[in-house]
């Protein structure tokens, strides 16, 4: 049995770049962070980013373009590929490891947000002021509800 399989979770280290191939299939390409803290043998607090290369097809590759930016949050599953070519320049020959994203979905907004609901602000209310539930005081009887 095999796997191939990566799921990343982390923020954009630049603008995503879109492009098209000859057949008019959109192509995203951009890079994530993900950062791992650990302590060491001696207890001290350790921390390490990596960074990956990431590749969309298709209309999710239109969506991460036109939604995503550097310092977004995302995550993305997929699979790891290793593609390689000939240095024009050099004729070395290269190679780049990327995961071909198959489900990308965005996180929270930065800028303050929580990552919860989103609640309307009411143009009347003044500021400081927050809405709340009122609930009944008195005790809810089970044989009250209809279900």
């Amino acid at each position: 049995m095999f796997l191939n399989k990566a799921i990343l979770i982390g923020n954009l280290t630049r603008d995503p770049e879109l492009k098209s191939l000859p057949s008019g299939i959109k192509v995203c390409s951009f890079s994530i962070a993900t950062n791992r803290v650990w302590k060491d043998k001696n207890g001290a607090r350790q921390e390490a980013a990596d960074y990956h290369n990431v590749v969309v097809f298709g209309r999710q590759a239109e969506t991460v373009a036109q939604y995503m930016k550097k310092g977004s949050s995302i995550l993305v599953e997929g699979r790891m590929q290793t593609r390689s070519w000939e240095d024009k320049t050099s004729g070395e020959k290269k190679y780049r490891t990327e995961v071909i994203a198959d489900r990308t979905q965005f996180g929270p907004k930065s800028g303050g947000s929580t990552g919860g609901a989103s609640v309307p602000k009411d143009s009347n209310a003044k500021s400081g002021e927050v809405d709340s539930i009122e609930y009944p005081e008195e005790d809810i009887n089970p044989e009250d509800i209809p279900f």
